[in-house]
């Protein structure tokens, strides 16, 4: 006698529902789509590197196109995340998890003096942090001019932290983007980071734009340096970089502003988490850098 599924039967019933599997693909979509553009990808250069069509990248991130195992692995490769971070928006991370368990089991009347443990033991003194001055933000807001007029002016050095990778892996960025992807790149950022940290007590540091996008790099980051977020419109954002003779930010990309807009978007809350912000926008050089000076003159006091 042939046995048939029902509707009533258990495992039927455990089955997502269209609207379930429709949210999940969803949900999945605008977290590959952020991941994205935090990393300051276009879908073209990542459709490109994680080898899928562009238009079935575009109907994933709209929650539109279903995705295989084996493509999502080449998403994440390509994102420099893994499957679970993929799907996790708690820290992944399982000493931090701990931390946030114990800390929510802890009595409210205990929080003041667990903090004032931690800070003592393992935040840098305040003083010694500002020594170091990190200027963050996208290309084109004056990050490099600014920072190595005020190396000039105090005497400390100034360091951008792509040069240094370069000059520490005796490797161009694109060679190492192109041997070790976006994530072997945040890996090395990272090492090198910590390594120019811990010889420079006092620096002048211009990172890259996208350094935000990984946590435990921009916590460092936050930690041991008072960052400064260097902005400007996105139109002069371009403009200036198209100044300086680089035209690939608008090289077969008629999306270029758009693109743009979004990633600035999509750091925006990130970037806020630095000490300060100067918007260079419509503003001088020397004007730009006064207020800069004035701010860490100020923050030192």
């Amino acid at each position: 006698m042939r046995t048939s599924i029902t509707s009533r039967s258990p495992l039927n019933s455990r089955a997502p529902s269209a609207a379930n599997e429709r949210a999940f693909l969803i949900t999945l979509g605008t977290r590959i789509r952020e991941l994205r553009n935090r990393r300051g990808m276009t879908r073209k250069s990542m459709s490109r590197e994680a080898d899928i069509s562009e238009r079935h990248l575009a109907q994933i991130e709209s929650g539109e196109g279903n995705v295989s195992i084996a493509l999502l692995r080449r998403i994440t490769t390509t994102l420099g995340v893994t499957l679970a971070e993929l799907f996790e928006t708690r820290p992944s991370n399982p000493e931090r998890l701990m931390l946030a368990k114990l800390l929510d089991r802890l009595p409210a009347a205990r929080l003041k003096d667990a903090l004032s443990r931690i800070q003592s033991e393992f935040v840098p003194l305040e003083s010694e942090r500002r020594q170091r001055i990190a200027l963050i933000g996208l290309r084109g807001a004056g990050k490099s001019t600014l920072g190595s007029r005020l190396g000039r002016e105090t005497g400390a050095p100034f360091i951008e932290l792509d040069a240094e990778i370069e000059k520490q892996t005796g490797m161009s960025l694109a060679d190492i983007f192109s041997l070790y992807g976006q994530g072997g790149y945040r890996s090395i950022e990272h090492r090198v980071l910590e390594r120019t940290l811990r010889e420079n007590p006092s620096a002048i540091l211009s990172v890259g734009g996208g350094i935000v996008s990984e946590r435990d790099t921009y916590d460092l980051l936050l930690s041991r340096c008072y960052t400064v977020w260097i902005k400007a419109q996105p139109e002069e954002h371009m403009a200036r970089v198209m100044a300086q003779g680089d035209f690939r930010a608008m090289a077969g990309n008629d999306q270029a502003m758009e693109d743009l807009r979004r990633i600035l978007a999509a750091r925006e809350s990130l970037y806020r988490q630095a000490d300060a912000q100067l918007n260079t926008s419509a503003s001088t050089v020397e004007a730009s850098f006064i207020k800069l000076k004035a701010m860490i003159d100020s923050a030192r006091q």
